[in-house]
């Protein structure tokens, strides 16, 4: 496949987590809408590494994988204790517990 169509898709891809995060109320599908953008920036890496027969970029995409398996865990168990709290996921809700 060449570079161009796989940088597409990346793009797409983060297009749609972003608009995830912008439009949407819920924090589980902004948690997995940046998952979705991270998972982009993955393809992005990998489909460069694939052009320049390099492996760095695939050194990232492990490091990213890294970072957004500690941000499931994180981010989950904030939510579940928020949820405890306010009985709902929505970002209006917690807009007020600021400090």
């Amino acid at each position: 496949m060449p570079l161009d169509h796989l940088l597409i898709v990346a793009f797409v891809l983060f297009v749609v987590g972003a608009a995830g995060v912008m439009v949407r109320r819920n924090l589980i599908v902004v948690l997995m809408s940046i998952e979705l953008m991270l998972n982009a920036v993955n393809l992005a890496f990998v489909s460069f590494s694939r052009q320049m027969v390099d492996h760095d970029g695939q050194v990232m995409v492990l490091m990213i994988f890294v970072v957004a398996a500690v941000e499931v865990a994180i981010g989950m168990a904030i939510l579940v204790n928020m949820y405890r709290q306010k009985r709902s996921l929505s970002v209006d809700v917690f807009h007020s517990m600021r400090g």
